[in-house]
């Protein structure tokens, strides 16, 4: 199964970015990215891909050891950014580095739980709003092309500056990150035009002496 760790943001902020979002939408261009949906909105902690089932046991309790040692803690979706021509990304402010500590002991949780994981570097916390029609995979970077365009690769040739200036003032509302959640991805398998992938909750664990939230 193909897994990550997250941080989920709440619903209300979820609705203010979604507002943000679709005045992003009436930008010259959008209609040539790939949004994501509002549901799949999430701060990736640790990417690790496809995993076997017989790992699973191990990697939720390596991973809700990890939570434990982290206390809960305050973060906002904060302005935006862009890799190269590839995606588009709202930031995250507030105790980042209490998100990059927590990142840092998924990550080491997963490889000791046994799944194989890229070659560590510094964390940076996004959250993707849009990805180019190319379909590659987004990853660390920032603002260092500045016409965003493309050509060759098969990536956009829409200038996600633009859009990365427009979510410059974007402040949320602060929430308390409580949880750390390992999530299941199911990748489009249709070929449906904007068909999205489906995520599910796996394990939910709390933050150092965060209760656990109540099912149902």
């Amino acid at each position: 199964m193909r897994l990550f760790a997250a941080v989920l943001p709440p619903a209300e902020a979820v609705e203010e970015l979604a507002r943000a979002v679709d005045r992003l939408r009436g930008l010259p261009g959008a209609d040539g990215l790939r949004w994501t949906g509002h549901d799949g909105w999430h701060f990736t902690l640790a990417f690790m891909g496809e995993v076997e089932d017989g790992l699973l046991p191990e990697l939720t309790e390596r991973l809700e050891r990890a939570a434990r040692r982290t206390e809960p803690f305050a973060l906002r979706i904060h302005g935006g950014g862009h890799f190269g021509g590839r995606a588009l990304w709202a930031g995250a402010a507030g105790e980042i580095g209490e998100l990059r500590l927590l990142a840092e002991r998924s990550g080491a949780a997963a490889r000791r739980a046994g799944v194989p994981m890229e070659e560590h570097r510094r964390y940076q916390a996004h959250l993707t709003l849009a990805r180019s029609r190319g379909g590659r995979r987004d990853g660390p970077g920032g603002r260092t092309d500045v016409s965003g365009r493309t050509d060759v690769s098969g990536r956009t040739d829409v200038d996600l500056a633009l859009y990365a200036e427009a979510l410059d003032s974007f402040e949320g509302t602060p929430w308390e990150v409580a949880e750390l959640v390992l999530v299941r991805s199911r990748l489009p398998v249709n070929g449906v035009p904007g068909e999205q992938p489906r995520y599910e909750a796996v394990a939910r664990c709390p933050l150092g002496r965060a209760r656990p939230r109540a099912s149902g």
